[in-house]
């Protein structure tokens, strides 16, 4: 019996064709990136536990810390529309400029509030795509105490 590849679990849990579709619609968002200081057009999709996918792009200012990133630009419209309380379980990362671009330092604390460890970033990285967890990406995160 031959078995459906496309249909093969990933570490992730999630199959490859929806790993695919993340990153499809993450290359989508880029294309709406405003850059026009840098050039450098990032776009992400990000799936919340119920399946619902949201994208974001960044946007740039001239002063360069207002910049807003592809992946809060994503948060930003999930919590928007599906109110406080997602959970990221996955998110796709994609740049036009073809160069290594995981979520920055402040972008995956953020990505640890809504979601956790187990949460799962596909992107660009040296040599090639990269498939990592957020709990390796990010081994000694900030957790307040409450």
């Amino acid at each position: 019996m031959k078995q459906d590849t496309t249909l093969t679990a990933h570490p992730s849990g999630l199959p490859t064709e929806q790993i695919a579709e993340l990153r499809k619609l993450a290359a989508a968002a880029a294309e709406r990136s405003y850059s026009p200081y840098s050039k450098f057009r990032v776009g992400a999709a990000l799936m919340l536990e119920d399946g619902s996918i949201y994208t974001g792009c960044n946007i740039e200012n001239a002063s360069y810390r207002l910049t807003i990133c592809a992946e809060n630009s994503a948060i930003a419209n999930a919590i928007n529309k599906a109110g406080p309380k997602i959970y990221v379980r996955a998110i796709a990362v994609a740049n036009l400029n073809n160069a290594a671009s995981m979520p920055c330092g402040a972008c995956r604390q953020i990505l640890l509030e809504f979601g956790g460890p187990s949460t799962w970033i596909f992107g660009p990285g040296e040599n090639g795509l990269v498939d990592v967890s957020l709990g390796d990406l990010l081994p000694f995160a900030f957790h307040l105490a409450t």
